[in-house]
């Protein structure tokens, strides 16, 4: 399984969480490849600042001693749900060819039900409008599709609405977050 290179930080808590029994800095974080939501223990005499970008990858280090966990949904702090949408925001926004080639390859699921209808606000309708659109060619920017695609909500809006919906691990289907590990009963 391929693992994430890169985080934002969504919460930092200088001195840990008050339900932990050792106090040390620890730090959420949202992935930028898989949107994985993970919990990190950052270093002594480091500070991090909402949205930072942090190198979580195999090498050194700078700002993170470890990854303590990956965590869910329900486990993020106030803060790290209400910075979890700018955070993403952001995200969507400097991995746009990321998304446009998904607007531009996205296939069918299903005899019945198509990726792109897996996005908020996309039907039967504006999903054949797309299929015509870049069959006619490929998509170029979320701006391009929106010239192309008459009455389609912001292409960039529909993609981050789908990561938060996916975050909260009650999706059929996960299309951009890596899925909830299943938990054993």
């Amino acid at each position: 399984m391929e693992m994430e290179d890169y985080a934002r930080v969504i919460d930092f808590m200088p001195e840990g969480k008050a339900t932990d029994r050792e106090r040390e800095p620890i730090a959420q974080l949202v992935g930028e490849k898989y949107f994985t939501l993970l919990e990190v223990s950052i270093r002594k005499g480091v500070k991090c600042s909402l949205g930072q970008r942090l190198y979580i990858g195999k090498n050194e280090r700078a700002e993170v001693e470890k990854i303590k966990k990956r965590i869910e949904f329900s486990e993020l702090s106030a803060t790290a749900r209400n910075e979890l949408p700018i955070v993403v925001k952001n995200i969507v926004k400097d991995r746009e060819a990321d998304f446009v080639r998904f607007f531009n390859k996205a296939g069918p699921i299903s005899i019945r039900l198509h990726q792109l209808e897996l996005l908020p606000g996309i039907g039967k309708k504006h999903l054949q409008q797309i299929l015509e659109a870049r069959e006619a060619k490929p998509f170029e920017s979320f701006k391009d599709i929106q010239e192309r695609v008459s009455l389609l909500p912001d292409p960039a809006s529909l993609i981050q609405t789908r990561i938060i919906e996916e975050e909260n691990g009650n999706s059929k289907y996960y299309l951009f977050v890596r899925p909830p590990a299943r938990q054993e009963r």
